[in-house]
């Protein structure tokens, strides 16, 4: 069971003078969820190397068991420091991937045609693809075989306009996941702010934010052990 993890290298928060990057939950408690059920995990970004990381999500208050385990983890700090271009990953090679969040994403993973072609890829060969809380913006520009956007009448769901306005940066963001995802036709769902949500529809695995991250890694986990 190999996995690819997908993360940002983008690490401006639009025009604010402010860093973002990915968020550390959404990628430790997949990593751990996944690495724990036996599979081998490949990291990779745009760059390559070391993503940044959101300085908000190393936070006291946004820790938890996964991240704490990270803190203390200096296999997987190396793995996160040297993650593979994106440029050179082949979709052939994994059984799955899977996309943390942070708002990093919308600018750069979202338009990467990279990126873009490897979702394409992976579902096209019948292999699930999972986001969770921004990441779900990765696939604003990605095309099913009929040339309509991927999650087109797919159920789906993302960070919420609600949580973005919560976080004070519905005018920040380059566009918003709820409403992107509503305006590629696809079938939006929330739970209530900050709660865990998880959408599977066919191969496509969305969660809502940072609590539906290590849920969406076991929803990842039954479509890998089902197929």
């Amino acid at each position: 069971m190999k996995i690819l993890f997908v993360l940002t290298s983008h690490d401006q928060l639009g025009n604010t003078g402010k860093k973002t990057g990915f968020w550390l939950e959404e990628f430790a408690a997949p990593y751990y969820a996944l690495k724990d059920a036996g599979a081998e995990l490949t990291l990779a970004s745009p760059h390559g190397g070391q993503p940044p990381l959101d300085p908000k999500s190393s936070d006291p208050s946004a820790q938890t068991e996964a991240t704490r385990r990270f803190a203390a983890d200096p296999v997987a700090q190396d793995g996160l420091a040297n993650t593979r271009k994106l440029a050179e990953v082949r979709a052939a090679d994994y059984d799955a991937v899977f996309y943390p969040g942070g708002h990093g994403p919308l600018w750069d993973l979202a338009e990467d045609r990279h990126s873009i072609a490897l979702i394409e890829q992976m579902i096209a060969a019948g292999r699930p693809v999972a986001a969770v809380c921004h990441a779900p913006g990765v696939l604003r520009h990605v095309k099913a075989k009929d040339g309509e956007p991927l999650v087109n009448s797919r159920k789906v769901t993302g960070f919420s306009n609600s949580e973005e306005a919560a976080v004070e940066l519905t005018d920040v963001v380059p566009f918003l996941v709820e409403d992107m995802l509503a305006a590629n036709g696809g079938e939006y769902s929330k739970a209530a702010d900050w709660a865990p949500h998880v959408v599977v529809d066919g191969l496509l695995i969305t969660g809502q934010n940072p609590a539906s991250s290590e849920p969406a890694a076991k929803a990842l986990l039954d479509k890998l052990r089902g197929a």
